[in-house]
């Protein structure tokens, strides 16, 4: 008897290409840019969007997914920072979010009222990469206090992407982290990236991220 083989991951993966056209469908239509924010646990991403929801939230009327394993304490955190929906999505021990729960979130949302979108999913390097959410720009936040060569080790991640963010910059005197290696490195897997050099914490290089994000907002382009 012959043995057929079903190769599961390959179709769930498929599936999840349709549902993710399906939600960049949407946003395009809605005139909205998604930016999927990926990093390791610590990064620093949740006070990031903090403080870009301070800063130029209600400017460029900016909305948030959040995607968590557990709870739901980064919406909560975010919440406190806008008006605006902030749909948090647990996902119950999966290591990353997918297209479903994308198009389960924008149907909670006023997408009438937003020109950014940021999906910010769950801690992890690897999972995010291959899961296509529909959104514009996969973006790397990558802090100081890890090493420089999680470009080498996880570069997957870094070809997805298109952005990089290094935060903790404020930490730079007190870590043994070499920030030209580590671009060097990221620019090896991908020499297309383009970095934000910022610390959430002090302020330190948030305008030239803000002045980014208001560019691509009117511009219509990720890029």
């Amino acid at each position: 008897m012959t043995v057929r083989r079903i190769e599961v991951r390959e179709r769930v993966m498929e599936r999840n290409d349709v549902l993710a056209r399906d939600v960049r469908r949407r946003l395009d239509d809605a005139g909205i840019i998604a930016y999927n924010l990926v990093s390791s646990p610590g990064s620093g991403k949740t006070l990031l969007l903090e403080r870009t929801l301070a800063g130029v939230g209600e400017e460029l009327r900016i909305g948030v997914v959040t995607g968590d394993v557990q709870t739901q304490n980064d919406a909560d955190r975010l919440a406190h920072h806008t008006d605006r929906l902030v749909q948090a999505v647990v996902t119950g021990g999966a290591c990353h979010l997918d297209a479903l729960q994308m198009q389960d979130a924008l149907d909670a949302l006023d997408l009438t009222a937003l020109r950014i979108l940021f999906i910010e999913n769950v801690g992890n390097l690897v999972c995010p990469a291959s899961w296509d959410l529909g959104e514009r720009a996969k973006i790397v936040v990558l802090s100081v206090t890890e090493g420089e060569d999680k470009p080498l080790k996880y570069p997957k991640m870094f070809q997805q992407a298109r952005h990089v963010i290094i935060n903790k910059m404020d930490l730079l005197p007190y870590v043994p982290f070499d920030i030209e290696r580590c671009v060097a490195y990221a620019r090896e897997v991908n020499p297309s990236l383009e970095f934000f050099r910022v610390s959430a914490l002090t302020g330190q290089g948030m305008e030239d991220w803000f002045r980014f994000l208001k560019e691509s907002a009117w511009a219509g382009s990720p890029v």
